[in-house]
């Protein structure tokens, strides 16, 4: 069933959706149902957008039936670290080729869904004020260099000149202005725009994190945070050198060590929450063998749970 035009917004997420279906399920069903509560909103009412919801509706109840027990799917926290880190690391790989001065459409299209992805984190709450600058970043970013690419200038790295420009993210966000951010998927896939039972051809494949046995490691970019894994993804028709970076076992915290709670600590249930939240985040980064963030995470929920702060 092909996506009525007032439900336009939310094409790029369902696209996102599509090109993760085989890769990575738990992006896939989370992006479908960012794309369902937000075309709610955009409207429930007309008859072809109702039917088209209901269906995407139904789509989204059979893939969590069939993805039942991955606990991406069946507990939250687990499914807001997920999404959270897939983002940070494309966001990561696209910051620094942008800062290496490589610039191509498989960065771009890494900034792009990074920013995409921030917008699914929504589903999980309000967005965090590290995540909505990244989420703003990544859009102009992306923005920014398709239109150079696509006008025959040089780009140039890092942020300079987005506030010169006056970037409007909500403009942009709503496909506004020349060379509009909306523009970047279709040079990226010419494909008809994407709807219920819609599979994506030969040229839409996804960009995203590498398979965790990945061994390409460069550092971080300055722009990207410093908790955030620095396993990068080897850019297509690219080939990059590695660039070894010695392992080694982060330093834990003393003070951690045979710890008990300290006398009058009183856990909320939200002390709670923070600290399976922390653990979910460490067994995630270990997914991707990233010593360093599981410590520093493993070490917050640590210090929280014996003394009730962070």
């Amino acid at each position: 069933m092909a996506l009525p035009p007032q439900l336009r917004a939310i094409q790029h997420h369902l696209r996102t959706a599509q090109e993760h279906e085989k890769r990575d399920p738990v992006v896939a069903y989370y992006c479908r149902l960012y794309a369902m509560q937000t075309g709610m909103k955009l409207d429930s009412k007309t008859p072809e957008c109702r039917k088209f919801l209901i269906k995407l509706m139904d789509q989204l109840e059979t893939m969590k039936k069939d993805l039942g027990e991955d606990e991406s799917i069946s507990q939250e926290v687990v499914g807001n670290a997920h999404i959270e880190n897939y983002a940070l690391k494309m966001f990561m790989y696209a910051d620094n080729e942008d800062r290496s001065g490589r610039f191509h459409k498989n960065m771009i299209k890494s900034f792009y869904t990074a920013s995409l992805l921030y917008d699914v984190l929504c589903v999980f709450g309000e967005l965090q004020d590290e995540n909505v600058q990244h989420r703003k970043y990544a859009r102009w970013k992306a923005t920014y260099i398709h239109n150079c690419l696509k006008n025959g200038e040089t780009p140039q790295s890092g942020p300079v000149g987005m506030d010169e420009e006056g970037y409007d993210e909500e403009y942009e966000a709503e496909g506004g202005g020349g060379g509009s951010f909306r523009d970047i998927h279709q040079d990226q896939d010419q494909g008809p725009a994407p709807g219920i039972g819609f599979h994506p051809g030969p040229g839409s494949g996804a960009v995203g994190p590498p398979p965790p046995n990945h061994n390409i490691h460069i550092p971080p970019g300055a722009h990207a945070p410093a908790n955030t894994p620095a396993e990068l993804p080897l850019p297509a028709g690219e080939p990059i050198k590695p660039v070894p970076v010695p392992r080694s076992i982060p330093a834990v915290d003393p003070s951690l060590y045979y710890t008990k709670p300290e006398g009058g600590v009183h856990l909320s249930a939200e002390d709670f929450t923070r600290a399976q939240k922390f653990c979910k985040y460490a067994g995630s980064a270990l997914q991707y063998e990233d010593v360093d963030t599981a410590v520093q995470n493993l070490n917050k929920a640590l210090r929280l749970l014996t003394t009730g702060k962070e």
